[in-house]
């Protein structure tokens, strides 16, 4: 029905604007030209040097002939280049895909083919692995390489240095947001439970408002001095490149966790927030006691991953840090859950009080809705703490969907709700806690592994009979993947530690180094009776494991 609000008040670009983060950059340029915006080693420039290189990029990327719906891929390290990316990329309508670096060249192969990549801008040090990609993959885009003084190894493998392809951009290039804040403004790919990962394509919109949930959730003061300890290339830095930019803070770039390089930045550089996960907590917990010294209490961390132990928050509260625990998914944006705190909870012993942080907590802001629900009925399940059923996630903080792939979309929107996989139980006053994970994946500092995909590999060793991967507790990276083999009769290889050598170095000739089995156990798997194999039973014994 037409009312009286629905006539004669129409949108116009003076009463509308469609969404997109990269309308933070151009504010802070204006309003805080000369305030320090970048530090990468000795290199130090402000915001309006970091517009006019963002302006540069997307002129350059817009005068090779990238358009609206183009794919520019990235695989870096924390640089100033890609955090330049975040912003010159989609500044032409193209859609950025910065890549996991520690992905091996065939997964990174799939990537360039599947995302159509016109442009892939290559970091020096991972030369090596893209251009092994690039000799399997049937796309060939343009190579672009990014020389960075803090790389020594490496060889340059494009057509031009990225420097030089700046130069050829006009600093005056006009700034466009999108047509429309449902553009796509990024391709980030998950790996799911099968061996080729999916791309979950994220628009503007959603950008947008996680980066102001990331403000609004973790308090973040005006002009905050964030270290890059989280790779920019996973979840787009959980949006974060844009969410400092908007507060016209400091992006501190760190190439690689060091926990010593760590604790010099707090005092050297004045960092007051990171975001990391367990995995690096753990480092600074076991960081040397002259290295813990530097350490400026107060600091504030943001964690997520698997969920991080009772013990690791404790002792990062023992140590001084301030820590924030965060859950979500690629597939809603990064960080979408935060377990927010109650202020009289300060009160309860340090062993309760761990316990509580360790919850996954409640909806961002942002999000319409994130519940636990039984997965046939969609129905909530009772918040008691016992009963468990899927997290699933409804709202603006949701992607578009997954690229090429109709069939795995609708099935992750169906029912109206984003079922994330993820099995969690629900607390009185509404606070998740994750207790299992229906996809079988494993996450492991902080990235996914596909038991499937391990197991295709080591399905193709000649002497294994049958196989199953699980997650199996890892105090340095949260979990690692635990491989139960069964061999064949008459197998070369011996059940016992050689031969557990000899199958990790099997994996690692065809996987990266991180998906592969820290641990190998033989003997038989068990099976229900209609042969599916009990990964349940599994996990109790991995976690049993000495």
């Amino acid at each position: 029905m037409t009312t009286i609000y629905d006539r004669d008040l129409d949108k116009t670009p003076a009463n509308y604007e469609p969404l997109s983060p990269l309308s933070f950059l151009r504010r802070t340029a204006e309003v805080f030209p000369h305030r320090l915006a970048v530090v990468h080693g000795d290199w130090r420039y402000d915001y309006a040097t970091l517009y006019m290189r963002c302006r540069r990029l997307a002129s350059a990327l817009a005068r090779r002939g990238i358009r609206r719906g183009d794919t520019v891929a990235i695989i870096a390290a924390n640089t100033p280049a890609q955090l330049e990316a975040h912003f010159g990329v989609p500044a032409t309508g193209a859609v950025l895909n910065a890549i996991n670096t520690r992905l091996d060249a065939a997964a990174i192969a799939f990537i360039l083919d599947h995302g159509e990549a016109k442009v892939l801008m290559v970091d020096r040090e991972f030369a090596p692995v893209a251009e092994a990609a690039l000799a399997q993959a049937k796309n060939k885009p343009y190579v672009i390489d990014i020389d960075d003084a803090a790389v020594t190894a490496g060889e340059r493998i494009g057509a031009i240095e990225y420097e030089d392809f700046l130069k050829l951009g006009d600093f005056e290039y006009p700034w466009q947001g999108p047509l429309d804040e449902w553009d796509a403004i990024s391709l980030g790919y998950t790996s799911g439970t099968t061996g080729n990962p999916k791309g979950v394509v994220t628009h503007h919109r959603g950008a947008y408002l996680n980066a102001m949930g990331n403000a609004v959730t973790w308090n973040l003061p005006k002009h905050p001095v964030y270290l890059w300890t989280l790779p920019m290339f996973h979840c787009d830095g959980w949006c974060f490149p844009w969410t400092i930019t908007m507060l016209a803070g400091v992006h501190v770039c760190l190439r690689r966790v060091d926990p010593a390089a760590i604790f010099d930045s707090f005092v050297h550089l004045g960092v007051t927030h990171f975001c990391g996960a367990p995995t690096v907590l753990n480092m600074l917990i076991n960081a040397p006691a002259e290295v813990k010294a530097r350490l400026k209490p107060g600091v504030k961390c943001m964690t997520a991953g698997a969920a991080p132990p009772a013990a690791v928050l404790a002792a990062m509260d023992d140590m001084g840090f301030d820590v924030t625990h965060v859950y979500g998914l690629t597939e809603v944006y990064g960080p979408a859950v935060v377990c927010d705190w109650h202020d009289e909870w300060d009160a309860l012993p340090l062993p309760e009080k761990a316990a509580m942080k360790a919850r996954q907590g409640v909806r961002y802001h942002v999000e319409e809705d994130v519940t636990v629900l039984d997965p046939q009925t969609l129905q909530p399940v009772p918040a008691d703490g016992e009963t468990m059923g899927e997290i699933m996630f409804r709202g603006n903080v949701v992607m578009k969907g997954y690229l090429k792939n109709p069939k795995a979309t609708q099935e992750a929107f169906a029912g109206g709700w984003f079922h994330s996989g993820d099995l969690a139980v629900l607390h009185p006053g509404g606070y998740m806690q994750i207790k299992d994970r229906s996809k079988d994946i494993i996450i492991s500092g902080g990235e996914n592994i596909s038991t499937l995909e391990v197991e295709g590999v080591l399905y193709m060793h000649p002497d294994i009979l049958e196989a199953a991967v699980v997650a199996r507790p890892d105090a340095h990276w949260g979990e690692t993947p635990c491989a139960f083999v069964t061999l064949k009769n008459g197998a070369a290889l011996a059940a016992d530690q050689s031969g557990s050598d000899a199958i990790i170095a099997f994996c690692r000739e065809r996987l990266a180094k991180f998906k592969c089995p820290k641990t190998v156990v033989f003997g038989d798997i068990p099976k229900t009776s209609t042969g599916k194999i009990q990964k349940f039973e599994l996990r109790e014994k991995a976690k049993a494991l000495p």
